[in-house]
């Protein structure tokens, strides 16, 4: 990928200009070392030299099996003294006969012109700090020799003390002294390492554009440090330039040697002529699938014709990054390999800034990943062959899924004329499994009670809404409503974006059905509308209805579906909105629902973010759980309709029961309590019931963390202690009659031992 316009030599260098940028391009293909600033004083003598005759370059990038290119800041040091370093040779001119005549006879002056000759010629190029120093050294030492000089000799020795108090004066002034100010005493000429801690360059395999920064900035502390996938290294930092943390990425591509780099640019080149087709991209899994096993054949025959030693681990490895940087999301993938991010933010212009994430414990971060025009480029065509959904002028929003070996993810692009700078990605990233009610208990975003409460109200087959911001844990949350859901029921999924894991559950022998709709950003398309998917749903018999989010005319549909109880089952929507009145208000005013439709609403769940005192840190909570009376006519506010059952506490951090519900002041709960014979008019036994349920999410809770079992957490676990809930209630109803609470959670409870047994091999 070396990008010489012209034959350049080993060696040599060739200036380019990149939009308002010179860039300085130095072939080190042939270099026996790796070409590095701060490791090598050669090449760095080499630089300032061409530098001082390009003093207008802004970046520099050496070219060997990887690029590495320092930019604007660390170029602009290295600037600033080949200036100096030229303002010596060429203007000063100190080396010309009239300037050795300066110091007087030639036996008398060698030692000044040696030492003239080694700070300029040597040092300044080669050791810029060192320079410093010794000039500083030379100075102190003419000095003392000034005290008891005669005159004559005094008036000899000033040239010299002038020239030297100049170059002292000119590198003390330069910035790269002021970042090493603290290391200048005791400093031991020759030393590399005060030029390790300030020149970082990006480093870029010669098979992929984007950029990665190699080294943590000076100083930067670190927080945490991880491995994920295959040899994945994540490092956490704090640093003193950013309030954000750094996370800082090394993919196993920047670890590789250098024969293997070889072999991968041949590969990526070969396979580079094989362009996927349009068509190709509906079956993402088998496209993959079909290069690498082509790039394991490749790399084989390529490492044979170049005598590379590889083992077969070696091959599928090298396969799998091929893969990534052909018809992949290169460092993306490595991105979303971590289970710990949640989003990534790609800004625009590309090129300028760093990729950001969202970590789950270290929330904002930025990353050492700079992706290039290139990239971005490629990343958009790839998400619009995925999606068959246009990305131009005229539909600037692209809205579709990602979904590789390791993760899936939403994936949201703007480009111009929407976003004036070029192309931007936002994209959210799934867990692999669907979050569960026990693991939001875990993770203090619902309370033990809102949580039986939630589950109180899914087996009571209630309408209900889920709403927040961006960010809040809508999808999340409505992913642990399906997860409630009794097996025996058929779901149906409509979405316009697929985020829920339905395929998961389809494994588990869930009946659910996903069904793709329309983006309501698209005008036009081969996709149904999602109102005319809900209404398709409405003729698919008896079943529960998930609708991924509510945003346009398909709101009129759901509240038809939830108004007529056609489904006669759970029906739950997400839809932006950060309050009870919030969601009437979009629903009603901007959505064009009548209110007398969204009467058909049972609760609305409120989830969104809580930000520390310090406004460093977020955390994602539960805030509301408001049910909604029907006797009201125009606001449903005013006329006291919204009734809340729970509310988030700031000081206790939880969310608590409000005097309503513990009273038994709920139309929809004792509703649901009127449909059965042992719960009917008595509000004690409905307690019971949801307590029993909070009891039972808490106990997983709990055995998880006393015996170390996280995925006990998770969706299959919970799937089937829920099924066991059900069966023990009902074992216990044909026993005694009634619902009895006691003996249903110890009965439960034994279950739960048995299954971790049984599953885990523990004990209990």
């Amino acid at each position: 990928m070396v990008l010489f316009k012209k034959k350049v030599k080993p060696g040599e260098y060739e200036l380019q200009r990149d939009g308002a940028e010179d860039v300085l391009h130095i072939n080190y293909d042939s270099y026996p070392r790796i070409a590095s600033i701060e490791d090598d004083a050669i090449v760095m003598s080499y630089v300032i030299e061409a530098l001082s005759q390009n003093p207008s370059v802004n970046r520099i990038i050496f070219h060997q099996k990887k690029k590495y290119e320092y930019g604007h800041h660390q170029t602009a040091l290295l600037v600033e003294i080949a200036t100096i370093y030229n303002h010596f040779i060429k203007q000063k001119k100190f080396l010309s006969q009239a300037a050795l005549e300066v110091f007087g006879p030639l036996e008398d002056s060698s030692d000044k012109i040696k030492n003239l000759q080694y700070l300029i010629l040597n040092l300044l190029r080669t050791d810029p700090v060192g320079a410093f120093v010794e000039s500083k050294r030379f100075l102190r030492e003419e000095k003392i020799n000034l005290i008891n000089a005669p005159e004559e000799k005094k008036i000899r020795l000033q040239p010299y003390i002038t020239l030297l108090s100049e170059i002292y004066s000119l590198l003390g002034d330069t910035k790269l002294l002021s970042l090493c100010k603290d290391k200048v005493d005791g400093y031991e000429t020759g030393s590399r390492d005060v030029y390790k801690s300030i020149f970082k360059p990006t480093i870029t395999p010669d098979f992929m554009y984007t950029r990665l920064i190699s080294t943590p900035p000076l100083n930067a502390q670190m927080l945490d440090s991880y491995s994920v996938g295959k040899n994945v290294n994540i490092q956490i930092f704090n640093t003193k330039d950013n309030i954000k943390p750094l996370y800082h990425i090394t993919p196993p591509e920047f670890l590789i040697s250098e024969d293997k780099y070889e072999l991968l640019d041949l590969a990526r080149k070969v396979l580079s002529e094989h362009q996927p087709k349009a068509e190709e991209f509906l079956d993402v899994e088998k496209m993959r699938e079909t290069f690498f096993n082509i790039g394991k054949d490749l790399l084989t025959e390529l490492a044979d014709n170049k005598n590379v030693s590889l083992t077969y681990p070696e091959i599928e490895e090298l396969a799998q990054i091929l893969v990534r940087y052909t018809v992949g999301f290169g460092l993306i993938e490595s991105l979303l390999m971590d289970d710990n991010i949640q989003d990534i933010a790609i800004n625009s212009p590309a090129g300028v800034t760093s990729i950001f994430v969202v970590h789950g414990k270290y929330d904002e971060c930025i990353t050492n990943i700079v992706p290039s025009i290139e990239d971005v480029e490629s990343w958009a065509s790839k998400f619009r062959l995925i999606s068959a959904r246009p990305l131009d002028e005229a539909n600037p929003v692209l809205d579709t899924e990602l979904s590789i070996p390791c993760a899936r993810a939403r994936v949201a692009v703007i480009t111009r004329p929407l976003n004036p700078t070029g192309l931007a990605f936002s994209i959210r990233r799934h867990r692999d499994k669907p979050w569960t009610l026990p693991l939001f208990i875990k993770n203090n975003m619902i309370s033990d009670l809102g949580a039986g409460l939630l589950s109180f109200f899914i087996d009571g087959a209630r309408t209900l809404l889920i709403a927040g911001t961006r960010g809040s844990g809508k999808t999340s949350l409505i992913g642990s409503v399906l997860v409630e859901i009794m097996r025996k029921y058929r779901i149906i999924v409509v979405e316009d974006t697929r985020e829920l894991n339905t395929e998961f559950l389809a494994k588990l022998n869930y009946n659910i059905q996903p069904m793709k709709v329309r983006s309501a950003l698209l005008k036009s398309g081969s996709e149904i509308s999602a109102d005319e998917g809900i209404r398709t749903s409405l003729r698919m018999g008896d079943s529960a209805l998930i609708v991924g989010e509510v945003r346009s005319l398909e709101a009129l549909a759901l509240f038809e579906a939830m108004r007529t109880g056609a489904l006669a089952n759970t029906v739950a929507g997400t839809i932006h909105g950060d309050s009870p009145y919030g969601v009437f208000d979009r629903i009603v005013n901007d959505l064009q629902v009548p209110r007398t439709s969204f009467k058909a609403t049972d609760i609305i769940v409120v989830a969104n973010p809580v930000r520390s005192a310090d406004g460093l840190h977020k955390f994602r909570r539960i805030t509301q759980i408001t049910e909604v009376r029907k006797q009201w006519e125009e606001d449903p506010l005013k006329e006291g309709a919204f009734v809340d059952l729970m509310v988030y506490d700031s000081k206790s951090d939880s969310l608590l029961p409000t005097d309503e519900l513990i009273n038994g002041d709920s139309d929809i709960i004792k509703a649901i309590g009127g449909s059965i014979k042992e719960w009917a008019g008595n509000w004690t036994a409905i307690w019971d019931n949801i307590i029993l349920r909070s009891k039972t999410k808490r106990t997983i809770v709990d055995y998880s963390i006393r015996y170390n079992i996280p995925d006990l957490l998770e969706a299959e676990s919970v799937i089937f202690m829920n099924d066991e809930f059900h069966r023990v209630m009902d074992i216990v109803r044909e026993a005694s009659g009634a619902l009895d609470s006691e003996k249903i959670f110890i009965e439960w409870e034994k279950r739960l031992k048995e299954h971790i047994e049984n599953a885990y091999g523990i004990t209990i």
